[in-house]
């Protein structure tokens, strides 16, 4: 549907009049864009004179609205902020009238365009003029501002306070009682959609973000409304960038937060789902798989350093119990069927045998300045469980899969290093100062508890694993994204 632009006067001279405005404001924006805002003004009252005086603004907004459609809307944001119907010129609580609607002359009952008393009325011209001074009466043919040249402003001046109130103190940058500096400070779970683009098509990814920054002994405290701006800000601009991926995002955020902060450091981890499409294993049945993907990025005196990683689910056979199973039912054998161990054992060799299993949760990260597909990562992830996992199953998908996870049975620790093994395979490339982290979770079927391992290291020191070599420690994520070690 067309846009339309409309030009609002808003009044109120009840209450506390700068709230009652920004209130109007923000009920306006469920059916109207507001891109731009005049400067409060003080105005005598006309009309009627024994009652306070007004603060006024006027304000340009876009909408898809009639103008019937959104006189019943402003009227409707008068009732709801509690206007009483009064006296013609009476006081009020808000009053919102529509001055201007895309050059349109509408006379019918009850709206009139333009307002018929907006060129008469300096209490409207001045905020006005003041952001449309060249907007043109349709009927009358003059500019605001020339409309402006025509009426006494006596009644009119700048409000002693703004929409925006003025605090004199700034308390997160004053000096804390106890000067310690802390490590990580900021917010987390921030919610937006974003927008990355690849190959030049734009996909948009429902997303958390957390971000943190080191704060100063000396300073009480971060700003945290900025954050929310700085990611606002990250999001307009990503989205010129050519083929930006989820690190690059984090780390961009994270270069502007040290600025916005005058941090130190600063960390963004950005979480957003997304998602691949899976075949069933023996139906064919097509089916979507969602998972996460993970972007990481430090920013600071040391220079950036990110990380791209993704998190899966899978299936998990423990091995522990199997093997108790296997012993059980090889002595059953021989003791109730008179075979021999070796028998017993070819036998069982043949058959699926029972154990507890669960789903369990893989992350994979890779810190690195080269491109990292998160297809890459979802397949290591998912080929070092016992077998993947499918949102839709046909029966014999689901023995398959189960088939599968029981004759590949897996600790929580194999997964961890079968993934680790699975990255210097796939990124044998990359240089030896990159970084990788493997952790997993297993949702225990048979414990109230969960099983986890973790283990990270650079690639030269996970090679060096691999080969045999004794390494004394390994690089932490938190020692590798400060450039530690």
């Amino acid at each position: 549907m067309p846009s339309h632009t409309v030009y609002l006067g808003l009044g109120a001279n009840l209450g506390d009049r700068q709230t009652n405005l920004v209130q109007a404001l923000q009920l306006l924006r469920a059916r109207v864009e507001v891109e731009q805002v005049s400067s409060a003004y003080e105005t005598a009252p006309v009309g009627y004179t024994a009652q306070p005086n007004f603060i006024n603004i006027a304000c340009r907004v876009s909408t898809e609205l009639s103008p019937s459609e959104l006189l019943h809307f402003v009227k409707q944001v008068e009732q709801r902020m509690g206007r009483l119907t009064t006296f013609r010129f009476g006081p009020r609580l808000i009053d919102v009238d529509i001055l201007w609607y895309d050059g349109l002359t509408l006379d019918e009952p009850g709206l009139i365009i333009p307002h018929p008393r907006m060129a008469e009325r300096a209490f409207v011209l001045v905020p006005l003029a003041e952001i449309a001074p060249d907007l043109r009466h349709p009927v009358l043919g003059k500019t605001t501002s020339e409309l402006l040249q025509t009426v006494d402003r006596k009644g009119v001046w700048p409000a002693a306070r703004g929409l925006k109130p003025a605090f004199q103190n700034d308390v997160q940058s004053s000096r804390p009682q106890h000067t310690l500096p802390l490590r990580r400070v900021g917010v987390t779970n921030l919610e937006r959609v974003i927008r990355l683009t690849e190959k030049g098509r734009d996909n948009l990814f429902y997303a958390t973000v957390d971000l943190f920054v080191d704060l100063a002994p000396e300073q009480a405290g971060v700003h945290m409304s900025r954050f929310s701006d700085q990611l606002e800000q990250v999001i307009d601009e990503m989205v010129t960038l050519r083929a930006p991926d989820i690190e690059t995002f984090a780390a961009q955020l994270a270069n502007q937060v040290v600025e916005s902060q005058k941090a130190v450091s600063s960390e963004v981890q950005v979480r957003a789902k997304f998602s691949m499409r899976k075949t069933a294993p023996i139906s064919g049945k097509p089916t979507q798989s969602i998972y996460t993907l993970i972007g990481m990025a430090v920013a600071g005196e040391t220079g950036q350093r990110r990380l791209v990683g993704v998190e899966a689910d899978g299936l998990t056979a423990c091995p522990c119990a199997q093997d108790m199973i296997r012993g059980y039912a090889s002595q059953l054998l021989q003791e109730e069927e008179g075979m021999d161990a070796a028998t017993a054992g070819r036998i069982l060799d043949l058959i699926p045998l029972a154990t507890h299993n669960q789903r369990g949760r893989g992350t994979l990260l890779v810190g690195t300045q080269e491109q990292i597909e998160a297809f890459d990562l979802v397949h290591i992830v998912e080929g070092a469980m016992s077998s993947e996992v499918y949102e839709l199953l046909k029966r014999p998908d689901e023995f398959f899969v189960v088939n599968k996870a029981h004759r590949n049975p897996r600790f929580v620790e194999d997964v961890v290093r079968e993934m680790l093994y699975g990255a210097l395979e796939v990124y044998h490339g990359l240089p030896d100062d990159d970084f990788v982290l493997a952790r997993q979770e297993n949702f225990e079927s048979i414990h109230r508890h969960n099983a986890f391992a973790e283990h990270s290291g650079t690639l030269r020191e996970l090679r060096a694993a691999l080969r045999g070599d004794t390494m004394d420690d390994s690089t932490t994520l938190a020692q590798w994204l400060s450039g530690k070690r």
